[in-house]
């Protein structure tokens, strides 16, 4: 079976509390990640709560990263879905794990789309910023 994408999804316990709250920080971590595993990175958004976490996204031409922190507990939650097989979605989880301070990680990778067979196809991005 060829799978058309992998997710890969991680729990980051016993964070910097600081940094999981610190949006913009946060932000230049996940794109830094991203840019590490070779992806195209289309756009982002994140959103500060009150009184304290972040959730974001990076919008990248090969799917998305997904972030969502509680820097109460110290945890983060992050969604890594990459289609293709150019991409290292690994790349993003150990420079989060560098960057986030976790002294404890859980991942789970699953594939998406099975099919019995490939189809060639490649991703063209229109209006893609330069992140």
């Amino acid at each position: 079976m060829h799978a058309l994408g992998r997710q890969i999804l991680v729990e980051f316990y016993g964070c910097k509390e600081r940094v999981l709250n610190d949006t913009e920080h946060l932000r230049q971590v996940l794109l830094e990640g991203t840019r590490k595993s070779g992806a195209t990175i289309v756009s982002d958004t994140f959103h500060t709560f009150s009184p304290h976490g972040v959730s974001g996204v990076v919008v990248i031409a090969e799917s998305h990263v997904t972030v969502h922190t509680w820097p109460e507990y110290g945890y983060a939650a992050v969604d890594i879905f990459t289609c293709g097989e150019t991409i290292d979605p690994w790349a993003i989880m150990h420079h989060l794990e560098a960057e986030l301070g976790a002294n404890n990680i859980s991942s789970t990778e699953l594939k998406r789309g099975l099919f019995p067979q490939k189809k060639l196809h490649k991703v063209v991005v229109k209006d893609a910023v330069g992140v």
